[in-house]
């Protein structure tokens, strides 16, 4: 009897999801030209621990710049940048991040992302795209409309947290030791 209660503990906790979401960039669209990342990112609610996953062909980038080079889209002081096609950014720290195609003329074209991202299991952050400009912080405009809703945004998806499992099996041996005993 035990060891069927470990056996379905084991099994339940697999399917105990944590808080951190996984955030596709532009949806089935990805990352490219011709995407309204304003009204992507409006009504997401982004905390430290969820990541954006940009997708893109080949001819694009993936470029964390500061708030200047976002406004300028400026693109060689990248904090960092990447090429792969598939780029996933763990959003680890709160604060507005700022987010460039590096490809000349892909960031005045558009491929600009701004997020603002709450402290986790703050009341949320929200995600908005200043129309033009690289990656870097705006200074003296106003940001665009922030809403927190309590709806799931079409790319939000729920991450499995690895330790959740570890947890429960560690008590359910416990217990099923105590309880054998």
């Amino acid at each position: 009897m035990g060891k069927l209660l470990a056996v379905t503990f084991l099994f339940m906790c697999c399917f105990v999801p944590s808080l951190a979401k996984v955030y596709t960039v532009g949806d089935s669209s990805g990352w490219g030209l011709g995407v309204d990342y304003t009204t992507w990112a409006s009504g997401i609610t982004l905390n430290v621990g969820d990541s954006l996953v940009f997708n893109y062909p080949s001819g694009h980038t993936v470029d964390e710049v500061s708030s200047s080079d976002y406004s300028s889209c400026t693109t060689g002081n990248s904090i960092t940048s990447d090429s792969s096609g598939a780029t996933t950014i763990p959003l680890k720290t709160a604060g507005t991040h700022y987010f460039i195609c590096g490809v000349m003329g892909h960031c005045s074209g558009g491929m600009k992302l701004a997020v603002t991202v709450a402290a986790a299991g703050g009341s949320g952050g929200g995600a908005t795209t200043p129309s033009t400009g690289t990656t870097t912080p705006k200074t003296g405009t106003t940001a665009p409309k922030t809403e927190t809703t309590n709806t799931t945004h079409p790319s939000a998806s729920v991450t499995l947290s690895p330790f959740i499992p570890l947890l429960i099996s560690g008590v359910v041996a416990i217990f099923s030791y105590f309880v054998t005993i």
